[in-house]
């Protein structure tokens, strides 16, 4: 291991003081243990594509770098589940599967991103639809405490026993509550074949049509997504070939005759809808408010004169928006307040994942979470001296 005092480095625009580069949990667990014992703040970077999410650490001394854990520490063929090291690109791990006809059903909406960075902000692609999010694929996990102790929670079986479940905590915990250094995941088989039908729709109404008819069919998409730039419904389905055809089929008869299906995906497919740089937000609604959350958007757009693109997964109602980063600070602010009211009306929630820096100063990013202080007690348990990224997660945590 390496640890480079003055080598540079930042987190989210904060210049860190020294960067290591552990290879195994045993030195994450030294370079851990050092840092709580000096007082110094910890911030975990992995491939690095989501360091400029959430809000920026209030303190930074040590970047601790992923980058030397990597691989799959054992895979479980027979089983369907494979444990691997969190500073492992997406890509790599399913490059390692693919010879056994497996995969691990996570999408990658930023290419580079690790396993390890992946969970800690729970991100999911199209793709949760059928097979769950980043929660309910993780099965197990290892974790460096804030004081430097090794914690392992769940095992290399679906089924567990019950009890509680460290991995559905940190899952999403960006990174404030442990260091994460290897997963347990259960797994799918490889699909062989697969069919996008995608249909051009002429609003949120027309979308919302098309969306109920599609989870009213009996086709079993692996995702239902939505694209306002144009506006657009695409299914996937995957399978055995000659069912894929039946269903893609079906699909095409059901949405029309505009509807397409093809084996390569729609431009954007998976993406989120906005370039470095720009200011990024996720809305969530109940299933049946998708339409209504278009709508929405497509108000608030034309309200504030903003190219407001919204991309995402109407089958689970989780989309994503994008502005352009030189929006005003101002104009973001009423943007976010209105759809943040939309939300609210379909029992959902609207976060600010990245945006820069004049923007971030003047919004809110997290807005109002229930549990707040649950999660601060939580937090107080798990890193009392607040060495762990500092301040990056809800409420300042």
């Amino acid at each position: 291991m390496t640890a480079v005092a003055g080598a540079g480095g930042e987190i989210a625009g904060v210049a860190a003081a020294a960067v290591a580069t552990p290879s195994s949990v045993a030195e994450v667990s030294d370079v851990v243990r050092g840092a709580a014992a000096d007082g110094l703040a910890l911030v975990v970077r992995g491939g690095g594509t989501r360091q400029d999410w959430a809000l920026p650490p209030q303190r930074l001394d040590l970047i601790l770098e992923t980058c030397g854990l990597t691989g799959l520490v054992e895979h479980a063929a027979g089983d369907l589940v494979a444990v691997v090291r969190a500073g492992t690109p997406l890509r790599q791990v399913q490059e390692a599967l693919r010879p056994a006809g497996q995969q691990l059903a996570l999408d990658e909406p930023l290419p580079g991103a690790t396993v390890g960075g992946t969970v800690a902000v729970n991100a999911s692609g199209p793709r949760r639809m059928l097979y769950g999010t980043v929660r309910d694929l993780l099965i197990g996990v290892t974790v460096v405490r804030a004081d430097g102790v090794v914690a392992k929670a769940g095992g290399k079986v679906v089924k567990n026993v019950a009890g509680y479940d460290l991995g559905k905590l940190v899952a999403g915990s960006y990174g404030t509550l442990g260091v994460i250094t290897e997963c347990a995941f259960r797994l799918h088989p490889l699909p062989a074949a697969r069919r996008f039908v995608s249909v051009p729709v002429e609003g949120p109404d027309e979308a919302g049509r098309a969306l109920s008819a599609v989870l009213g069919a009996q086709v079993v998409p692996s995702a239902l997504e939505v694209d306002t730039a144009p506006m657009t419904v695409t299914a996937l389905v995957e399978g055995v070939p000659a069912g894929v055809a039946q269903r893609a089929a079906d699909l095409a008869k059901l949405l029309g005759d505009e509807a397409t299906a093809d084996e390569a995906p729609p431009p954007g497919w998976g993406r989120y809808p906005w370039a470095p740089g720009d200011v990024g937000i996720k809305l969530t609604s109940a299933l049946s408010r998708v339409s209504y959350l278009l709508t929405a958007a497509g108000v608030t757009a034309q309200l504030h004169d903003v190219p407001l693109h919204v991309r995402g997964s109407a089958g689970t109602g989780v989309l994503y928006a994008g502005l352009p980063g030189g929006t005003d600070p101002g104009i973001v602010a009423g943007v976010v307040s209105d759809l943040r009211a939309a939300t609210r009306a379909g029992a959902g929630h609207c976060v600010v994942l990245t945006a820069p820096p004049a923007v971030r100063s003047r919004v809110d990013v997290w807005g109002h979470v229930d549990g707040l202080d649950l999660m601060r007690r939580v937090k107080e348990q798990f890193d009392p001296d607040g060495t762990l990224a500092p301040g990056r997660f809800v409420g300042g945590i």
